[in-house]
């Protein structure tokens, strides 16, 4: 009886096991798995996967655009929504619409990111394609303030995109192919930045640009800055149907004693230095991340020069449509999203073709510094470009923004890399959601700052210290100046590979 007992337990117990598919290479697939099956099919084509990387590139490139889309009309914005009770208050409110998508996905960003890992990359990619889809429209159609605020809002909310983009563009492809997959990423998001201030600049304000095509009775008259948002939305529409047959990469079964770790592992890297992760085989204990002080040396570095490149981007926009009077250059939202548009893909050639040679002939540490350290003249060069007019001063300005944003890219990219040879492997995924989160929140903090700042500098025109927008320039360069010395020893601590630098 208990030998029949024995059998009958082993019986039940060999039914609940899932079914295994062991290959050549002594790798065990769980049948019915999606992340077994992505690893099958990687393992039979050693090819590219051209097919998956589009939905890389397209749903990066999702997320690329309502961030910088609507830079080139939202000093328009602000005016038409009447919030300002003057023209100097501008910024001031233009600021925290800004502010807000980033504030959002300060708040969440960690959250997407152990979603993903529990129910799978792709409802966390669908569900943050479906809020691109929803409210970058209502942005559109605000019609008051707190509305625009608010649909900002929620976008960066439940906007959980990039982080779990960045884990699939690794998962879906070979590990020789990984390079690729993550300068996609990046190219996705450089033509984001070509793309979207394009649409802003030359989309809003139809009635008045196109009055041919476009009625003031019409929807896109009596709401002047819907239709860039409608164009990226309908696009975003588009990628959403088409991720119904994305792939997922998950695995929906319990990690196996090949070295893979649970989602409490990962999180245990941020909580406890002594938690042991994985199963029998991994042992090891890990050093948490927050006494880790390359990694959190290099993520405060990243976190400043990101601070001062968000407020250079409100502040750009909003001098740059500004009245003469006021320190600005008088430009209209075409002008600024063409000059964005030029500087974007300026950045695009030069992370593609340029920066890899600086990187590996200077290193990450020396190209930040020198690239620091050239950005302070070119930022107190901007508000002289007040005495120039007609093409001199579009070839001026195209010129140093074009400098002043590759010189933003190398520093950023630069803190980038120190950050994932700070830490091992198995604890990047970690570091980087910890990385992202402090982003997001200094950039939430930078536009609504800059914004301030920038309709108190227009008040004080005829200031005997830095008049007007000169104090603007001369804030940014301080915080520039900052990051400069932070990446100096005793604070910046590299990785040994870096040491030399």
């Amino acid at each position: 009886m208990e030998e029949q007992g024995r059998n009958g337990r082993a019986a039940a117990a060999e039914s609940s096991v899932p079914l295994l598919e062991k290959k050549a290479d002594g790798v065990l697939y769980v049948e019915g798995c999606p992340g077994c099956a992505v690893d099958r099919r990687k393992a039979a084509n050693p090819g590219i996967p051209y097919g998956t990387f589009i939905y890389v590139w397209t749903v990066t490139l999702c997320t690329a655009l309502p961030i910088s889309s609507l830079f080139p009309f939202l000093y328009f914005m602000i005016r038409d929504l009447h919030v300002a009770k003057r023209t100097e208050d501008i910024g001031f409110y233009a600021g925290f619409v800004g502010a807000s998508f980033m504030f959002g996905r300060c708040l969440t960003s960690t959250l997407w990111g152990i979603a993903a890992d529990r129910i799978g990359r792709k409802p966390v990619v669908m569900f943050g394609i479906l809020s691109v889809v929803i409210f970058n429209t209502l942005f559109g159609l605000s019609v008051t303030y707190w509305m625009a605020i608010a649909a900002r809002f929620l976008l960066g909310a439940l906007n959980g995109l990039l982080g779990p983009m960045k884990a699939y563009a690794i998962e879906v492809c070979r590990p020789e192919h990984e390079p690729l997959a993550l300068s996609l990423v990046s190219t996705a998001w450089g033509i984001g930045l070509i793309i979207g201030p394009a649409l802003g600049g030359y989309l809003a304000l139809p009635a008045e640009k196109y009055p041919n095509i476009f009625s003031p009775d019409s929807l896109f008259g009596r709401f002047p800055y819907f239709l860039p948002c409608l164009c990226t939305s309908v696009f975003a529409a588009i990628v959403l149907i088409s991720c119904i047959w994305m792939p997922e990469t998950l695995h929906k079964h319990k990690v196996s004693d090949d070295g893979n770790q649970s989602v409490e592992a990962l999180e245990a890297h941020l909580i406890d230095p002594k938690e042991e992760v994985g199963q029998s085989n991994i042992s090891n204990t890990k050093k948490s991340l927050f006494k880790n002080w390359p990694l959190m040396s290099s993520i405060i570095v990243y976190c400043i020069f990101s601070f001062h490149d968000m407020a250079y981007t409100e502040v750009f926009s909003l001098w740059a449509e500004s009245e003469r009077k006021y320190g600005g250059l008088s430009l209209s939202s075409e002008d600024v999203g063409q000059t964005l548009a030029i500087t974007g893909a300026s950045l695009l050639v030069y992370q593609l073709f340029m920066y890899p040679s600086i990187i590996q002939v200077l290193g990450p540490i020396k190209s930040s510094q020198i690239a620091a350290v050239l950005c302070i003249p070119i930022l107190f060069a901007y508000p002289y470009m007040t005495y120039l007019s007609g093409p001199g001063l579009s070839i001026v300005l195209n010129i140093a923004s074009v400098i002043k944003n590759n010189l933003g890219v190398t520093i950023i990219t630069g803190t980038f890399i120190l950050q994932n040879n700070a830490v091992p492997q198995n604890q990047r995924g970690a570091a980087n959601g910890l990385a992202m989160t402090g982003m997001s929140f200094f950039k939430a903090v930078a536009p609504a700052g800059a914004g301030i700042v920038f309709s108190w500098a227009q008040k004080r025109q005829h200031a005997f210290f830095f008049p007007g927008d000169q104090m603007v320039f001369f804030l940014l360069n301080i915080i520039e100046l900052l990051g400069l010395v932070l990446t100096f020893r005793p604070f910046l601590a590299v990785p040994e590979q870096y040491e030399r630098n």
